[in-house]
C-alpha cells in the first residue's frame, strides 16, 4: 500500500514539468530560487515534503502559478517571459545591454541576444570554441563588425555573419543602436 499521499506526486510532477518547460536546470532553478539543488531535486523525486515558502520561492523563480501546482493542469502552449523578467548581463562591453532571449537550456548551441548600444557603445569579445558563428541582424541604428582582421559597417536591415571563434567585436558609431545577435555552437 502506498503510504505518501498523492499531492506528493502531483507536486513533483507539476514542479519538474515547470522547469522542463522553461528550459532550466535543477542548478539554474537554485540559483533564480534560491533553494538548494539537492531540495529541489528531492522535490521532484517525492521524496520531500516542501514548506510553503519554499514552494513559493520555487513557483516565483519557475513564474508558475502556486495554486495550479496541485491542480494538475498542463503547461500552457505558449511559453512567455515578460520583458521585466527577461535576463539581462551586466558588466559586458560599454554603453551596451544585453537581453538573453534564448532558453537556458540552448547555451552553446543557439544562443539568442537583443543587444542594445548607446552611442560609441562597444561590446568587445575574446574567440568562442572552435567552428562558432555570429549572425548579426541590425534593427535600428549603424553598427561595425570586426571578426579577426574582417570588417563591415552595418546599416538598419543589414545581416551579417560572421566566424567568432576569433577576437570580434561590434561598436556603434556616434549613435544609438539595437541589434538582435544569434550566436551559433559556441
Amino acid at each position: 500500500m502506498n503510504t505518501r499521499p498523492d499531492i506528493h506526486d502531483r507536486l513533483a510532477a507539476s514542479l519538474k514539468q515547470a522547469r522542463r518547460a522553461k528550459g532550466l536546470s535543477l542548478d539554474a532553478v537554485a540559483k533564480l530560487s534560491g533553494v538548494s539543488r539537492s531540495m529541489v531535486s528531492q522535490i521532484e523525486r517525492g521524496e520531500s515534503s516542501p514548506t510553503v515558502a519554499t514552494l513559493w520561492n520555487l513557483t516565483q523563480a519557475l513564474q508558475v502559478d502556486f495554486a495550479g501546482l496541485l491542480e494538475g493542469r498542463a503547461a500552457p502552449g505558449i511559453d512567455v517571459i515578460r520583458a521585466e523578467a527577461v535576463p539581462v548581463i551586466a558588466g559586458r562591453g560599454k554603453g551596451v545591454r544585453i537581453r538573453i532571449l534564448s532558453p537556458a537550456d540552448a547555451v552553446g548551441e543557439t544562443e539568442v541576444y537583443d543587444l542594445r548600444f548607446d552611442a560609441e557603445g562597444l561590446l568587445d569579445s575574446d574567440p568562442h570554441g572552435p567552428g562558432c558563428r555570429e549572425s548579426l541582424t541590425v534593427l535600428e541604428g549603424a553598427l561595425e563588425v570586426v571578426s579577426g582582421e574582417d570588417r563591415q559597417d552595418l546599416r538598419t536591415g543589414d545581416t551579417a555573419r560572421y566566424f567568432a571563434d576569433r577576437p570580434h567585436r561590434i561598436a556603434a558609431g556616434d549613435g544609438a543602436a539595437r541589434a538582435i545577435l544569434i550566436v551559433h555552437n559556441s
